[in-house]
C-alpha cells in the first residue's frame, strides 16, 4: 500500500502541478462508493481489485464530464474554427493518471484511496493500454491531441475504435509471438457510445449518371457508430473530443432468408460489415494493398466527413442558431488535418459530398477543399507510400475513382502550363502510375488536394523537398512546411517521472509544464554539485524500479550501477537493431579476450514490434534473445554486461523505461527516420543520445551544442554518395577483424548451437541486401560508443551532460508544434484560454 503524503508534500506536489485547489477527498470517496454500488453493482465483500479500478476510473471520468460538456457548449457559443485531426491511428496508453493528473485531483485520489486501504498503483496498473496505434506515428497523435486541448483550442480527433489494437507480443523460445490484444474484454469506462450519430457509408456499387448529376447507387451498406472519448487539457477545465468510429451491420434483414429459412446465415453475415473496424493493421512502414484497409480508411474518412459536414450546418452563427446552406465559409470555420497518407481518400470524399450532395459547381467545391486540407508526411521509404490499385478502387469505391480521374486531368493540365512538353514531370507527378498494373499514387493526392505539405523535422521536411516530392516542390514550393515534432511534457515528464518533476520545480517553478521553454534555466545548475547530486539520486531510483521489474518478469539480475543503454522502437532494418546487436556481441567478445581489463559495465535493453509478416525484422529479435541468453549466462562477463529483451513494448513500459535510462539509442542510418519522438521522451527525462545526423537528432544536437551529444556515423550526403559509388560489405568484412568475428559468429552457430544456420538469412543481409549500410557506421559506432563508455565514468562529466539535455528539451514539446501548426497552417489562434471552473457558471 503507498504511504501517505504528509501535508508538505502535497502542497510540494499541488505546487508542480501548477492546481491552487484540491478537490475534497471525501467527495471522492463518495463517488467511488456510489460507482462501486451504483455503476458495478457490488460491495466491499465482492468486489475485485478491477472493480476497484473501475469505481475509480468513473469517480474521476465524473469530474470530466461537466467540463466535456461546457468546453462544447463554449465551442459552440462561440463557433470558432475548428481543427480536425484525422488518424487510423492513436496509441493512448492509459487514461486514469493522465487525467487525474491533467485536472488536478491526484494527490486527492491517492489519499482517498490511501484512507479506503487501497492502493494507488496498483489500481492503475489493471487499466488496459489503448493500443490503437504501431509506434510513432500514433503517439505522435495522442501527444498533439493533449496539447491542443492544453492550447484551449477547438480541435476533435477522429479516428476507428479498432476492437483489437496492436497485437500484445510475447517471446516465447526467442521469437515474437503474436497474441490478440482484446482491450476491450472489461469494458472501457472512459468511452461515451453515441448511437443517435450514427452514419451510414457505402461501399461497391456502380455511379449512373441522372438530370441532376452523378449518382452512386447499388451500394452495400455498413453504419459507422460513433464512441466520443475524453481529452482533458492541462489545468484549464478544458475537455476536448476524441472521436472513434466503430462498424456496425445494417439492422434490416433481407426477407428473402426468412423465406429460404436461412435465418441464422443471414444473422452471421451482419459480422462480415463489423469486421471493418475489428483490428489494427500492425504494418505501419510497408504498405500492402489489402482490400480490408482500403475499407477502414473510407470508412474512417465517410464517417469523419458526414460529421463535421453535419456540425458545420449545425452551428451557431451571428447572434442565432440556424442551418448553414452555403458552403463558402466553409474553410474559414473548418480545417482538416491528415496524419499521412492513410486519411487522403478524405480529399476525394468531400469532393463527393460537395458535389453530388450539396450541388456545388467542381470549380466551387475544389477551393473548399484544397482550402480545407492539409497532408503530413512522414516516411521517405519507398515501401511505404500508399498506392491503391485502380482494380480495387473500381470495385469499392467507384464514384471516389471517377472524382481522382477528374482531379488528375486538371491538376495535369497545370502540370503542362508549368513544365510543357516534359513528359517525365507528367509522369511523376500524375496521381495515376501506369507502369505495370495502374495504381493511385495517395501521397501524390494528397499533396494536389491541400494547401500545405509538412515533413516532421527539419531535415526530413528537407529530403521531402529536394527528393522524394522534388517535382512538386518545383512546381508549388508554397505549399511545403516543417513542423518539427514534439511530445507532451504531461505525460512525459509530469506522469512518469515524478521526482524529477519535483527537482525540476523547486529550481524554476511550477509552469514549465505548459511553457517547457523555460527548462533552459536548468542550463545555470549543470556544473552545480548539489543539483547534480539531487539528479543523480532520482535517475538511480529510476533504475532501482526498472531493475526490481528487469528480474520480476525476465528472472535476470542486473546491476543497477551500471549504464542503462537502451533503444525502443519498432523492429525495422533502417532503425539498425542489428547494429546494435552487432556492438553487443563486439563488446561480449573484448570481455572474453580480457576479462580483467577496465570495462564500464551496461545493462543493455532493446524493445519493440516486428510486424508479423515482417521476416527479417523477427529473425533479429530472435538474435538478439540468443546474444543474451549467451552473454547473460556466461559466468566471466558476470555483470559487466547484460542483454536484455524487452517484451511487449508499448506507452506503459515506456513510461517506466524512460525516467530510468542512461543511455538513448537514435542509431537509423542519415536519411530514413523522419523525425522520432522517443529520442525527445529520453532527451527530456535526461539520457543521454548516441545517434547518427538524422531525423530530430540534428535539432536535439543545435538544442543543445555537440558537447551533448554522441554523434557518429555518415551523414545523409555521404550516404548519398556511398549509394552513388556503391556499397561493398565484403570490403568492410575483409578489413575489419571485429566486423568478421561478428559475422562469423552470427552464421556458424555461435549463438545458436542447435541449429547452426538459424542466423544465416541475417549473415547474407549484413553481406549481400543491406540497405542501411550497417558496417560503413560501424567503427564510427564503436569509436563513439568507447567514448560514451569513458564519459559514464565521470558522473560529474555526465551529469552536466544530464541536466544540458533536459535543459535544452524546451523546443520539442507538442505544445510548440500544434501552435506552429495553427498559426501557419490552420489559421487558427491558440488561446491558453483557462475555462471557469464547475460550479463557477452563472
Amino acid at each position: 500500500m503507498s504511504k501517505p503524503q504528509s501535508d508538505e508534500q502535497k502542497r510540494k506536489q499541488i505546487s508542480v502541478r501548477g492546481i491552487s485547489v484540491l478537490e475534497d477527498v471525501n467527495e471522492i470517496k463518495k463517488g467511488f462508493n456510489r460507482h462501486l454500488h451504483y455503476t458495478l453493482v457490488k460491495d466491499r465483500n465482492v468486489a475485485t481489485t478491477r472493480d476497484y479500478y473501475f469505481a475509480l476510473a468513473h469517480t474521476v471520468k465524473d469530474h470530466l464530464v461537466s467540463r466535456w460538456i461546457r468546453t462544447q457548449q463554449h465551442y459552440y457559443e462561440r463557433d470558432p474554427k475548428r481543427v480536425y485531426y484525422l488518424s487510423l491511428e492513436y496509441y493512448m496508453g492509459r487514461s486514469l493518471q493522465n487525467t487525474m493528473i491533467n485536472l488536478g485531483i491526484q494527490t486527492s485520489c491517492d489519499e482517498a484511496m490511501y484512507q479506503m486501504g487501497l492502493d494507488i498503483e496498483e489500481l492503475e496498473d489493471l487499466e488496459e493500454d489503448a493500443g490503437l496505434g504501431n509506434g510513432g506515428l500514433g503517439r505522435l497523435a495522442a501527444c498533439f491531441l493533449d496539447s491542443m486541448a492544453t492550447l484551449g483550442m477547438p480541435a476533435y480527433g477522429y479516428g476507428i475504435r479498432y476492437e483489437y489494437g496492436i497485437f500484445a507480443q510475447k517471446i516465447k523460445n526467442g521469437e515474437q509471438v503474436e497474441e490478440p490484444d482484446d482491450w476491450l474484454r472489461y469494458g472501457n469506462p472512459w468511452e461515451k457510445a453515441r448511437p443517435e450519430y450514427m452514419i451510414p457509408i457505402h461501399f461497391y456499387g456502380r455511379v449512373i449518371d441522372t438530370p441532376e448529376g452523378k449518382k452512386w447507387v447499388d451500394t452495400q451498406t455498413v453504419f459507422a457508430m460513433p464512441y466520443d472519448n475524453p481529452i482533458p487539457g492541462y489545468g484549464n477545465n478544458v475537455v476536448n473530443t476524441l472521436r472513434l468510429w466503430s462498424a456496425k451491420s445494417p439492422v434490416d434483414f433481407n426477407l428473402k432468408f426468412f423465406n429460404d429459412g436461412d435465418y441464422i446465415q443471414a444473422v452471421l453475415d451482419r459480422n462480415l460489415a463489423e469486421n471493418i473496424s475489428r483490428v489494427l493493421y500492425p504494418n505501419d512502414n510497408f504498405f500492402e494493398g489489402k482490400e480490408l484497409r482500403l475499407k477502414q480508411e473510407y470508412f474512417m474518412c465517410a464517417a469523419t466527413l458526414q460529421d463535421i459536414v453535419r456540425r458545420y450546418k449545425a452551428s451557431k452563427f451571428g447572434s442565432r442558431a440556424a442551418v448553414r446552406t452555403s458552403f463558402d465559409d466553409f474553410p474559414n470555420k473548418v480545417a482538416i488535418q491528415l496524419n499521412d497518407t492513410h486519411p487522403s481518400l478524405a480529399i476525394p470524399e468531400l469532393m463527393r459530398i460537395l458535389v453530388d450532395d450539396e450541388k456545388l459547381s467542381w470549380e466551387q467545391a475544389w477551393d473548399v477543399v484544397t482550402r480545407t486540407c492539409a497532408y503530413t508526411n512522414h516516411t521517405v521509404l519507398p515501401e511505404a507510400l500508399e498506392r491503391w490499385p485502380v482494380s480495387l478502387l473500381q470495385s469499392i469505391l467507384p464514384r471516389h475513382l471517377e472524382i481522382i480521374y477528374h482531379i488528375n486531368f486538371l491538376h495535369l493540365q497545370n502540370v503542362e502550363k508549368h513544365f510543357p512538353g516534359d513528359w517525365d514531370k507528367m509522369r511523376s507527378l500524375s496521381l495515376v502510375e501506369e507502369d505495370g498494373d495502374k495504381r493511385i499514387n495517395m501521397a501524390n493526392l494528397s499533396i494536389v488536394g491541400s494547401h500545405a505539405v509538412n515533413g516532421v523535422a527539419a531535415i526530413h521536411s528537407e529530403i521531402i523537398k529536394k527528393d522524394i516530392f522534388r517535382d512538386f516542390f518545383a512546381m508549388c514550393p508554397e505549399k511545403f512546411q516543417n513542423k518539427t515534432n514534439g511530445i507532451t511534457p504531461r505525460r512525459w515528464l509530469l506522469l512518469c517521472n515524478p521526482g524529477l518533476s519535483d527537482l525540476i520545480a523547486e529550481k524554476i517553478g511550477d509552469e514549465w509544464p505548459v511553457h517547457l521553454e523555460q527548462l533552459t534555466k536548468l542550463k545555470a545548475f549543470a556544473k552545480d554539485p548539489t543539483f547534480q547530486r539531487a539528479v543523480a539520486k532520482v535517475k538511480q531510483e529510476n533504475k532501482l524500479k526498472l531493475a526490481q521489474l528487469l528480474e520480476k518478469d525476465y528472472g535476470v539480475k542486473v546491476n543497477p550501477a551500471s549504464m542503462f543503454d537502451i533503444q525502443v522502437k519498432r523492429i525495422h532494418e533502417y532503425k539498425r537493431q542489428l547494429l546494435n546487436c552487432l556492438h553487443i556481441i563486439t563488446l561480449y567478445n573484448r570481455i572474453k579476450r580480457d576479462p580483467t581489463a577496465n570495462f564500464t559495465p551496461r545493462t543493455i535493453m532493446i524493445g519493440g514490434k516486428a510486424a508479423p509478416g515482417y521476416y527479417i525484422a523477427k529473425q533479429i529479435i530472435k538474435l538478439i534473445c540468443s546474444v543474451g541468453n549467451v552473454v547473460n549466462n556466461d559466468p566471466i562477463v558476470g555483470d559487466k554486461l547484460k542483454v536484455i529483451f524487452l517484451e511487449n513494448y508499448r506507452v506503459t513500459l515506456a513510461e517506466k523505461i524512460m525516467p530510468a535510462a542512461d543511455l538513448s539509442e537514435q542509431i537509423s542510418t542519415a536519411g530514413t527516420e523522419a523525425s522520432g519522438t522517443g529520442n525527445m521522451k529520453f532527451m527530456l527525462n535526461g539520457a543521454l543520445t548516441v545517434g547518427t545526423l538524422d531525423g530530430a537528432n540534428v535539432e536535439m544536437a543545435e538544442e543543445m551544442g555537440n558537447d551533448n551529444i554522441f554523434i557518429f556515423g555518415m551523414t545523409v550526403d555521404e550516404v548519398e554518395e556511398l549509394k552513388k559509388k556503391g556499397y561493398d560489405a565484403t570490403h568492410y568484412y575483409n578489413t575489419n577483424q571485429d566486423i568478421k568475428q561478428c559475422v562469423d559468429q552470427i552464421q556458424g552457430g555461435f549463438f545458436s548451437p542447435g541449429n547452426p544456420h538459424e542466423f544465416q538469412d541475417i549473415a547474407n543481409v549484413l553481406m549481400k541486401y543491406d540497405r542501411y549500410y550497417l558496417f560503413a557506421d560501424y567503427e564510427s559506432y564503436l569509436k563513439t560508443q568507447d567514448e560514451v563508455s569513458a564519459v559514464y565514468q565521470n558522473q560529474s562529466k555526465w551529469l552536466e551532460m544530464s541536466i544540458n539535455n533536459i535543459a535544452s528539451s524546451g523546443k520539442f514539446s507538442s505544445d510548440r508544434t500544434i501552435a506552429e501548426y495553427a498559426r501557419e497552417i490552420w489559421g487558427v489562434e491558440p488561446s491558453w484560454e483557462k475555462l471557469p471552473n464547475p460550479g463557477e457558471y452563472k
